[in-house]
């Protein structure tokens, strides 16, 4: 019987955990599995995750495991994948050898839990973004966090296409920034209300879009507060949800977008280091030189997005299919994100 999708995302209940733990047992083949805590984890606006900690008997999972369950939340954003598709995204990940959460299985039966579910390993660290750039790392640490960046970027974009593994992600027959604009063109008049300077951000990326530099697999939410952090090394790459095959500047610029930088402005890549660091390593691994106006062009599209995802989720909030204060609060930032990609725009067109 479903415990259906409300119950789910709301307070995670024993009769759930149990149902957790009798599908871990039937695909580690245990002999049992004891459920030792359950609880919500904070975090996921778009996805709704948990905590899980098993004792596994025998099998081919022996012993304690600390795990998290991913399940969608009430309602989403069109543009994220299903558990399913992001589920697949994150093995192809974990087979290249980037630093994820290992996956383990994904459930597709409804009746378990009222939902489908992806189950991944419970990395250590902490992903908070104001936690992170306030955080008593050296500077010797934030530049090995910085150049790990580099390379896990460059990682996930060693994976090209087409994929048979990764049907589902569309291959964009267009430069990937134009793909964009029209995308974000469409979202935005899906929105009944004006938005001018949005609209002058997109008629300003179009005319200035710099060549493609190819097409790879991109995260396409890769940022500090996505990516766990332990002892100032990264743990795990987070939040697959909207990965898609784009340019690879794409990744870069949304990394080092002003928005993400929590308050940190000085230090370009997410509030924790500089770009030297981020695009030397990313030129190590890849054998690509970085050009610093093209990332600062994927910045201002980077904001772009990030504007039209934050009416999104006030629209969320709005139309109580989902009231939540933290979705109310995000789409109460626009104004701000705005006016950063109007001064962007600025300086760019100021830069000789």
């Amino acid at each position: 019987m479903a415990l259906g999708l409300k119950r789910m995302n709301t307070e995670p209940t024993d009769s759930i955990a149990q149902m957790l733990a009798g599908f871990i047992q039937k695909q580690a083949q245990a002999q049992s599995v004891q459920v030792e805590a359950f609880s919500r984890l904070s975090g996921g606006a778009i996805q709704s995750n948990y905590g899980l900690t098993v004792v596994c008997q025998g099998g081919t999972l022996p012993g304690r495991h600390e795990l998290v369950v991913r399940s969608d939340s009430p309602s989403g954003v069109s543009a994220s994948l299903s558990r399913e598709e992001e589920f697949h995204v994150l093995q192809m990940a974990h087979r290249a050898g980037v630093t994820v959460p290992k996956p383990y299985w994904f459930c597709a039966d409804t009746s378990l839990i009222g939902v489908p579910f992806c189950i991944m390993a419970r990395v250590a660290g902490t992903a908070s973004g104001r936690t992170l750039v306030r955080s008593t790392l050296t500077a010797e640490q934030a530049r090995a966090l910085t150049r790990q960046l580099g390379h896990e970027l460059a990682t996930i974009h060693s994976i090209h296409p087409p994929d048979a593994r990764l049907p589902f992600l569309t291959v964009p027959n267009q430069d990937p920034s134009q793909a964009r604009i029209q995308g974000y063109r469409r979202a935005l008049g899906q929105i009944d209300e004006p938005h001018p300077a949005l609209e002058y951000a997109l008629l300003w990326l179009r005319r200035k879009a710099p060549p493609a530099a190819g097409v790879v697999l991109c995260h396409c939410d890769f940022r500090t507060g996505n990516y766990m952090v332990h002892e100032g090394r990264i743990t795990g790459i987070l939040d697959w949800e909207f990965a898609t095959w784009s340019d690879p500047y794409e990744d870069l610029g949304w990394l080092c977008a002003r928005s993400w930088r929590f308050g940190q402005f000085n230090l370009e890549v997410g509030g924790v280091g500089h770009k030297t660091d981020l695009f030397q390593a990313y030129t190590e691994s890849t054998g690509r030189q970085v050009d610093p106006l093209t990332v600062e062009y994927w910045e201002v599209m980077a904001m772009v997005r990030w504007a039209i995802i934050a009416l999104q989720q006030a629209q969320r909030h709005l139309s109580r299919q989902q009231p939540s204060l933290e979705l109310a609060l995000t789409g109460r930032m626009l104004p701000e994100i705005e006016m950063d990609i109007l001064n962007q725009i600025e300086a760019l067109e100021s830069t000789p």
